[in-house]
């Protein structure tokens, strides 16, 4: 009999999957299409009965005790009341499935759909719900204790060790190498005046871009865990802020427009939780470690090799040109 050639990453059936789901959640008329493939296969699920998303994790990512740290997390933001799309349990009682793929053991999890759609530009009330909703998952995520399965949010894996794994990548473009090199200096310098002991931690989306909520309305529902880890809470309402600078950046909306959204947003935030203005002034400077820690993550995975090529690393570099020059302190350009 001739051996199945061995592989180190499959994409599952969609049919084969759809008969899997029907099986294990007892749903009818199931229909499987592949969305997009990435640190997890996402497909859309349509059923009788509703819509759902399953995500089937690549076990060279996520292990299986970081799948269950985020299928824990959302459960517990669920039973909270926060926003959020959140799995399913099967028939019998488990939330992760275990399928036995070309490659090996690879687990997938069955989210609930998120309702309503990406929305690009947001109005006021949308921007003060995202901050209410934001405080209201920091509120639950605080409480929730470090298991150590998931990333460590700090400065050394943000920062100090991206920029020196990504060396090699910049070969070929050494002068912006350099230039990132002495920022990530100028932020040692920077964290190490900062009294950061006042800083909230717990779980982090860190990756608050349109793109991981919809709007149904005013009504907005959080998704896409994928890069949740520990840190510094601050990091989620950088990742938003920086959006908004982008969006100035490009000329999306003008810099009064962006300011005026950004405090709309933390209008909304304050409603329901506490931050500082230590916090606050951060923001700009820990949007490097949101850049570095993304190009970083891009070299480890064969899906994302095209954004480690040199016209994607010259963007990148232009966005935190415009973020160093425009909302850091004029002390520390060069």
């Amino acid at each position: 009999m001739k051996a199945t050639f061995p592989a180190v990453y499959s994409t599952l059936c969609p049919t084969a999957l759809s008969s899997l789901i029907t099986e294990k959640y007892r749903l009818e008329n199931v229909q499987c299409r592949l969305l997009v493939r990435g640190v997890g296969d996402t497909y859309l699920v349509e059923s009788s009965s509703a819509r759902f998303i399953l995500r089937v994790y690549r076990s060279s990512h996520r292990s299986l005790l970081q799948i269950e740290e985020e299928v824990n997390l959302l459960l517990a933001l669920k039973e909270a009341q926060v926003s959020v799309s959140y799995p399913i349990i099967d028939i019998f009682g488990e939330a992760i499935l275990k399928i036995n793929a070309a490659e090996g053991e690879r687990h997938a999890v069955l989210f609930s759909y998120a309702p309503g759609q990406m929305v690009r530009m947001l109005s006021k009330n949308q921007l003060y719900r995202l901050g209410n909703e934001m405080a209201r998952f920091h509120n639950v995520s605080s409480s929730f204790q470090w298991s150590g399965s998931r990333w460590n949010f700090d400065l050394e894996t943000t920062l100090f060790k991206p920029i020196e794994k990504l060396q090699p990548v910049f070969k070929e473009n050494q002068e912006d190498y350099l230039w990132l090199q002495r920022k990530v200096e100028q932020l040692r310098d920077k964290f190490s005046q900062i009294d950061s002991a006042g800083f909230s931690k717990g779980y982090c989306h860190f990756d608050f871009l349109p793109q991981n909520f919809h709007f149904e309305n005013d009504s907005v529902t959080f998704f896409d865990f994928d890069f949740m880890g520990y840190g510094w809470l601050v990091n989620d309402v950088m990742t938003f802020w920086q959006h908004l600078m982008i969006d100035v950046f490009t000329k999306k909306m003008t810099y009064e427009e962006g300011q005026d959204a950004y405090r709309i947003f933390l209008e909304g935030y304050r409603e329901y939780r506490l931050i500082n203005e230590e916090e606050l002034e951060a923001v700009p400077y820990l949007t490097f470690g949101f850049w570095l820690f993304y190009m970083n993550f891009h070299t480890t995975h064969d899906q994302f090799y095209a954004f480690s090529q040199l016209p994607h690393l010259k963007s990148y570099i232009g966005i935190l040109k415009n973020i160093a020059e425009n909302y850091w302190d004029k002390e520390h350009q060069l």
